[in-house]
């Protein structure tokens, strides 16, 4: 058994890359964050087990910024380009390509949680691999999801979803129901955006936990983020 680990991402590049944030930090402060995001969610898919079987992957955009890319995922990650303009489009169609490049289950997960568990990548590969089709899901507080888990290709949960809304999850959940499927949820986690959600991480790299993490649930160390962070605030 072999779980694709995929981060949708883009080559962080000023002006092009987390647009929401670069108008409180500026566009070459708002790409060097997304990069540092970026390393630190890929350091979250190292950091589940090995025993489980797993292979990172970069699902990227645009074409042409590979060796960008691989100067920031590790040696071990391996680069798929997106396919298609529409984001539902994105996400099924790599559900379906790395399900036929023979993983048993595919987690998709945002680029933009750098303190992501890596309790909840392998929570959710453990719940793939139970008897039975599901999806997997992790809520996020803005009604979005951190990641999406699947075993077999269900274009449904990805068609006429209102992306980047308070509605994501909720009309994802509802399609899975609607169509007899499982669903399992996770805790409840966040990406950053803007700049109440960057103010979230800047206290919670201070020692301050998210007032709605779960208990026993820990954010992952965001060294890359945190150094960069502890770079501007010392500057």
């Amino acid at each position: 058994m072999n779980a694709a680990l995929g981060i949708m991402c883009k080559a962080p590049r000023p002006g092009r890359t987390k647009t929401r944030l670069a108008a409180h930090l500026g566009p070459a402060q708002a790409a060097q964050l997304s990069a540092c995001f970026l390393r630190d969610v890929a350091d979250a898919v190292l950091a589940v087990p090995e025993t489980l079987g797993r292979q990172g992957y970069g699902v990227y955009a645009p074409a042409g910024s590979e060796a960008e890319l691989a100067a920031i995922l590790p040696p071990a990650f391996r680069l798929v380009l997106q396919e298609g303009a529409d984001f539902g489009v994105v996400l099924s169609t790599t559900v379906q390509r790395l399900l036929e490049h023979s993983h048993d289950c595919v987690v998709l997960i945002n680029s933009d949680s750098p303190t992501l568990p890596a309790a909840l990548l392998t929570a959710a590969v453990t719940a793939l691999r139970r008897p039975g089709d599901r999806v997997v899901l992790g809520p996020a507080i803005d009604g979005g999801y951190t990641l999406i888990g699947l075993k077999r290709h269900h274009p449904a949960l990805f068609t006429d979803i209102p992306w980047s809304t308070g509605d994501v999850l909720r009309l994802t959940r509802a399609r899975a129901v609607d169509g007899g499927l499982e669903v399992a949820m996770l805790p409840l986690w966040y990406d950053i955006d803007d700049a109440e959600t960057l103010g979230l991480l800047q206290a919670e790299i201070a020692g301050t936990p998210p007032a709605f993490a779960t208990p026993g649930i820990v954010g992952g160390p965001a060294a890359a983020t945190r150094a960069l962070l502890t770079q501007w605030s010392e500057a």
